[in-house]
């Protein structure tokens, strides 16, 4: 597999610094019972990285001690590490939002058969990857047959309530190396097509710019599409866009424990820039600050800067 980073870490994007910070968003290993196309982690079946459980208790001492308001957990597929509900309780025991980031079909997975109502009992957010409205493109992007066990994930989640007194946010994707359209304009067809059809109930959609990196970036580069894709992203880059990227708000936590600035630079192997070495979660633990410090930057953050802007939270200002 071709390989962007080289293409990605030197770049004339706009000096940013990070503001108060609010997120933890922790990645708890690569393991996922999916590959799909724009994975900008690689994650995969046979992956084996996953978080230990010291660190784990680290997260929630980072937690505790920070006053953070909200756990972003993501991989792979977070609920295969064998830590994700200690760590969900214990974070939910602290008083904080936890954001579990699904790919749906999860919850259909061997072992897994009681998450969606452990989900539900805490309270916790659901926020599931859903391409398309279409079958044949999330065929496309995440394998045959996902798509229909997505809409039954969806229909078990909805009798819980969520889309309805539990929040449900769906993730669109662009297909291939083009900007992802309106948001608003997209949510209303999402429900158009997934009310319609088969009944399904959600709270929010958040559309998201593939990042040029890793399993995306290896398809651009062979596709010989990479130079474009980010010309693209160059052109719409948005100036506005610059005060709520979500690395101004957020740490990114690697499955070690590693610190970045976001999950996009923890795939590019760049630390903190405003460290000196590698700096691990214990660190803060210790009470270093990171308010008002430099962001490491690259080339992907225009991918974050362009048109409507994109984060973990969907399209920026909306």
């Amino acid at each position: 597999m071709q390989d962007s980073r080289p293409l990605l870490l030197q770049s004339d994007f706009p000096p940013i610094s990070r503001a108060k910070l609010d997120t933890l968003q922790v990645n708890l290993g690569y393991l996922c019972n999916l590959s799909c196309l724009h994975c900008h982690v690689n994650a995969g079946p046979q992956r084996t990285e996953l978080m230990d459980r010291a660190t784990v208790d680290s997260v929630l001492g980072l937690l505790e001690r920070a006053g953070l308001d909200t756990l972003d957990l993501t991989g792979g597929a977070p609920e295969l590490n064998p830590h994700f509900r200690y760590l969900v309780t214990g974070a939910r025991a602290l008083g904080v939002r936890v954001i579990d980031r699904c790919n749906l079909t999860i919850l259909q997975e061997p072992g897994q058969e009681e998450l969606a109502e452990f989900l539900a009992e805490n309270e916790v957010e659901v926020t599931a990857s859903l391409p398309c409205y279409s079958e044949d493109n999330v065929s496309a992007q995440r394998g045959k047959g996902v798509y229909q066990r997505s809409i039954e994930a969806l229909r078990c989640l909805n009798q819980l309530g969520y889309g309805e007194t539990r929040v449900l946010n769906l993730v669109y994707n662009p297909i291939g190396p083009v900007l992802p359209p309106p948001q608003q304009i997209l949510e209303d067809d999402y429900r158009r097509e997934l009310g319609e059809r088969f009944g399904i109930r959600f709270t929010r959609l958040l559309t998201l710019t593939n990042m040029p990196i890793s399993r995306f970036g290896a398809v651009l580069m062979a596709q010989q599409q990479f130079t474009s894709y980010m010309q693209l992203l160059r052109d719409n880059f948005s100036e506005d866009n610059l005060h709520t990227l979500m690395c101004r708000r957020m740490l990114s936590v690697d499955w070690r424990g590693y610190l970045y600035d976001c999950d996009f630079n923890q795939m590019l192997d760049m630390p903190l820039l405003a460290s000196d070495k590698w700096r691990h979660i214990d660190d803060l633990l210790v009470g270093e600050a990171l308010e008002e410090t430099a962001i490491a930057i690259g080339e992907h953050c225009y991918g974050c800067a362009a048109g409507q802007g994109s984060s973990c939270g969907g399209a920026l200002g909306v």
